[in-house]
This record gives structure tokens, sequence and C-alpha cells, in this order.
């Protein structure tokens, strides 16, 4: 078997049968890694300490342990922070930041003997839908080098796409795993929020931000959203809910399982998004699934009640950085206000600081009212929207993007139209309810990917589904390296 291309399952046979060391298996991928350097999908990668972890995963395999990840090479995405090396969530205001502790997540994929080889690439503070507003510069998509990853999860998306790692994990707060998973012909889940700890995980916007995996498959994000779930007393929005094994539920069949349509939503779509989405409706069909139309009539008010909700969140997250507290310092600054100013002046990027701006002033006195209430107030309808269609399907099939990956540089000058490139992926997160990205076609090349949206903590049902979907269909086991 390709290394590159393997399961997770079928990975962890092959260490705990001794039929490959997970030291082989870790220098393998490194060696993907330096190869395909131009490809950015790392901000650091971490060499000795990968291979430190590998050594003592050995050791555990040998003494008999069969956890499901023990031995396994992932990433993480450089927003989650984690001793011995850098975090710097992709900007310049903590380009040298080396964090005193594990992330909840970071710490529980460790445990599990996960062996991390180094942290990913993403949009500055996990702003931007492309991966563009990187500090260090925009991953590429590797099926076409020319055109965008997706964002903010770009580098994690790129490099389990890529073979340059089995997996990843992604943050998604407004579509920031599934648009990437869709990019790249991955699968990619948002849990329900509060469904994974978000301690140590740097905020965007905390009411709206969720952690979830990157994988190839359903049944490799079941085994990594198993351990990365559970309650975490350090964080207040954390849910006190048992977990399911998702690896038992997702070979359950979906015979009778009502998934939900929304009419007139495929407007503006490319034809070839819709070809897949009725495609894969009739897949799902013959898998036994039944589908009924149901409305979502605040859909098309997500987009704008996010991009006020999300800026004023990530303008009180992100005052913290100034210079005096956190982050990047100015050389020799006049006074307070001069460090203040030209601190957060060089630290931040362009779209950090519009987001900023934009944040504090839906926040500001005289409008708060006019702005953030109102967003919050939609919020809610769009929420109920959801809970009125869940007592009828239970499931709703949307696509993950109105188009495949543009191209490098395309959307860069007209934020507006990036910003729309979330049109399918915000509602979920603002009602908080799991979503899930999974590859359903390709076009001229490059994938395409639908997505399926949930009720609360059944994260089971859509896996299940996915799954039983990719038992009959090849898009997910389809790679750049067989495209080019």
């Amino acid at each position: 078997m390709k290394l590159e291309n393997a399961s997770i399952r079928d990975l962890s046979h092959a260490l705990t049968s001794g039929a490959l060391s997970a030291t082989e298996l870790t220098l393998h991928f490194l060696s993907r890694i330096d190869a395909m350097s131009d490809l950015n999908a790392f901000i650091s990668v971490e060499h000795d300490q990968a291979l430190k972890c590998a050594a003592d995963a050995d050791r555990r395999i040998l003494a008999g342990d069969k956890t499901p990840l023990l031995g396994i090479p992932i990433a993480e995405k450089d927003i989650f922070c984690t001793t011995g090396g850098l975090t710097t969530a992709g900007s310049k205001m903590l380009a040298n930041y080396r964090s005193p502790f594990d992330s909840t997540v970071s710490d529980k994929l460790k445990q599990a003997g996960a062996i991390r080889l180094g942290k990913c690439n993403l949009d500055e503070f996990a702003m931007g839908s492309s991966n563009e507003n990187s500090y260090f510069g925009p991953a590429k998509n590797p099926w076409d080098q020319t055109r965008v990853p997706g964002g903010s999860s770009g580098g994690s998306a790129v490099a389990v796409a890529a073979g340059l790692c089995t997996a990843a994990t992604g943050t998604d707060t407004g579509g920031s795993i599934r648009q990437p998973a869709a990019f790249c012909g991955l699968t990619g889940i948002k849990p329900t929020y509060g469904r994974i700890s978000r301690w140590g995980m740097i905020a965007f916007a905390s009411s709206l931000d969720q952690a979830g995996p990157m994988t190839r498959s359903a049944a490799d994000a079941a085994v990594l959203l198993q351990v990365m779930s559970g309650n975490d007393p350090k964080d207040s929005t954390s849910l006190v809910e048992t977990v399911p094994n998702y690896s038992e539920l997702i070979e359950q069949p979906i015979k009778d399982l009502s998934i939900g349509v929304v009419p007139g939503l495929l407007d503006g779509v490319s034809s070839e998004i819709v070809d897949a989405y009725n495609t894969c409706q009739e897949e799902l069909k013959a898998l036994g699934a039944t589908f009924q139309e149901v409305e979502l009539p605040h859909h098309t008010h997500s987009v704008g009640a996010y991009y006020v909700i999300a800026p004023a969140e990530c303008s009180a997250n992100l005052s913290r950085y100034d210079g005096a507290r956190f982050g990047h310092r100015c050389d020799n600054p006049r006074d307070l206000q001069d460090l203040y100013l030209r601190s957060r002046e060089e630290g931040f990027g362009e779209e950090v600081k519009r987001r900023i701006l934009v944040g504090t002033f839906a926040l500001s006195a005289g409008y708060y009212d006019a702005y953030y209430n109102k967003a919050q107030r939609v919020r809610r309808l769009i929420q109920s929207d959801f809970l009125s269609a869940f007592d009828d399907v239970d499931a709703i099939l949307l696509p993950t993007t109105p188009s495949t990956a543009f191209p490098l540089g395309e959307k860069t000058s007209d934020p507006v139209s990036m910003y729309l490139q979330d049109i399918f992926t915000i509602s979920a997160n603002l009602a908080g309810l799991p979503a899930i990205s999974f590859p359903a076609g390709h076009s001229n090349g490059l994938p395409i990917g639908l997505q399926l949206i949930g009720p609360h903590l059944d994260e089971g049902t859509l896996l299940k589904c996915v799954h039983q979907y990719q038992k009959v269909s090849d898009w997910h086991r389809r790679t750049p390296s067989e495209h080019s």
C-alpha cells in the first residue's frame, strides 16, 4: 500500500502487526514534507520531536498497546497552542511565540499516541477563505498550485491531500474546515459547538469557533473525532455529554434516513456542483435514504449576520495583542500610545485590521443595537429555521461552496466576493450545528465538495451517511498525484 494514501485503520494494523514501525512511517512523511515544501503547507516542521514521539510509540506498540491513533503521523493547524515549537496563528503578531502549554485537543491527540509532524499554515488568526492572508505566504492547492486550497485551515487541507500526513486538525468559525476540505477533496467535520474543547485554541470568535478533524474519509474522521471530543473543565462552553463510539456508528445502514433539500438554494451555484449535488442524491437514495424539501427562510441573511458577529468578537479577543501584554512589539516606542498603535499596525495584516475595525464599530455606542444586537436576532432566527427543519428530516444536504477552488489572487481585492465563498457554511456555525463536507465529484480536475448539516450532537448520523456513501463512491480515494 502507498503509505501516504493509507487509512488510519490500515496503518494501525501495519504498525501493530510489526509490518511497519512508527519511526519508519514518520520518516516517510517527513521526507515528503521536505520534498514538497513548495506547497507551503507547514509553518514549522518538528523533525526531532516527531521522531522522539515515534520511538515512544514503537515502545508502546511492542508492549501490546493497540490504541487506534498510536504511531499515526498527523499535523495540527497552527492555531492550537503546543509546547516544543512555535504557535503563530499565521500572524507576524505571534511569529516568535512559544506556548508553555498544550491545548486540550493537542494533549488528547498526544496521549492517544498520534505523532505531530508540525504546524500547518492558515489565514492569519483564522480570518480568511483562501489561506492568502497568512503572514507566511499562501498555501497552494496540490490539485492545481495556481489555485487556493481554501481557508482558513488551508495548510491542514494541503497537508492531508498531498499525502504529507495521514490526518490533520482544523478549526471552523464560518466554514474553515469544510471549505478547504471541499477545495482539496477531503472529508472535514465541524462538530456541534462545545463538543470539542476550545481551551488552548487561539480565539477568533469565541461563540463560533470549533475544532475538528480533516481526513480523507469519514472512517478516519470518526477515529479523530472520538479522541478530540469530550468535556473539559478548563472550557466553560464545553458540553457535558457522552461521546458516542463513532467508528461503530458509521457501520450502520442509512435505510429510512430522511435528508432535506432546500428549494431555490442552488441559484448561482456552478452547473458542475449542481450536477454533483443531484447525482449524490440519487446515490444516497439507492442506499435507502429519502429526500424531502425543507425551508430555511433566513439562510440568505447568514453572511450579513456573521460578518457583524464574528468581527465584533474578534475585536474583543484581539485587543490583548497590544505590544505590552502579548505579541509583536514595535521598536523604540515614543510613549504608550505609540507602542499600542505601531505594534498593532505592524503586527496585524490587512484582513485582520479590517475585521477589528468593523467589529469595533459594530460594538460602539450608538451602533450596538443597530448592528450587533440585530445580527444576534437574525442568528436566533437562523437557528430556529434549522430546529423546525429537523422536526421533519435527519440531515440537510447542501453544497459546501458555490464553485471549485479559485485562482490565487482572484478575490484578494474584493473582500465581499471572498466573504460570499462562505454562503453555504456559515449558517451551521451561527446555529452551533454539526456539519460535514465530503468529496462528491470533480470539475476540470478540481474536487467538488458537498455537505450535510445535522441536529445538535448528531455527528454520528452525518459520519454514518458519508461513510456509507464512500463505500459506493471513490471520490475520496482520488489523489492529486493521480490527477497530475
